[in-house]
């Protein structure tokens, strides 16, 4: 069986970043049947060091658009800016699922020999091919990602089992 890069990509990040745009309705309804404001919930953090679930949100998204945009050579998404509120990050994901479903699959699924240079946020430039890239970089980092922000928000208290995570298949 042979899995094409865009269905390893495009085909895995848009199911679950739609499942983190649910996790985080739950924890409105969480936080609205406990009569307390939702923006709380997005200053957790499992550690002083660690990004909050705002942060946690933001870099799923990121990760998730950065590298179909790199496997398919295009720019990532100008993504809004990372605002600490849930209709800020819900916008987040629903433009990356709008970019990342309008990448052409054909040059994603022709990505996987080619050299995707991956550029760090300090600018430091790791080499990696597109295989590399995705299956060792990218998805790695976007389940660390949602997982976390599952983790929070289920530390919180909001009611969330595993279905919740995988979503409703």
């Amino acid at each position: 069986m042979t899995i094409s890069m865009y269905e390893a990509s495009v085909g895995l990040f848009v199911p679950y970043l739609r499942n983190l745009s649910a996790l985080l309705d739950k924890g409105v309804a969480y936080a609205e049947a406990r009569k307390f404001n939702p923006t709380v919930l997005l200053g957790m953090r499992m550690a002083p060091n660690m990004y909050d679930l705002a942060q946690q949100v933001g870099e799923a998204c990121r990760h998730a658009t950065v590298a179909p945009a790199l496997l398919a050579g295009r720019e990532p998404a100008a993504l809004p800016v990372l605002e600490h509120d849930m209709a800020g990050l819900q916008a987040r994901i629903a433009t990356s699922i709008e970019f990342i479903e309008s990448l052409p699959r054909a040059e994603i699924d022709t990505a996987a020999e080619r050299n995707v240079p991956f550029k760090l946020k300090n600018g430091t430039e790791l080499p990696f091919t597109g295989r590399t890239l995705l299956l060792t970089f990218s998805v790695p980092q976007f389940f660390f990602h949602v997982t976390t922000s599952y983790d929070l928000l289920r530390h919180a208290g909001v009611e969330l089992v595993k279905k919740d995570y995988l979503g409703r298949k």
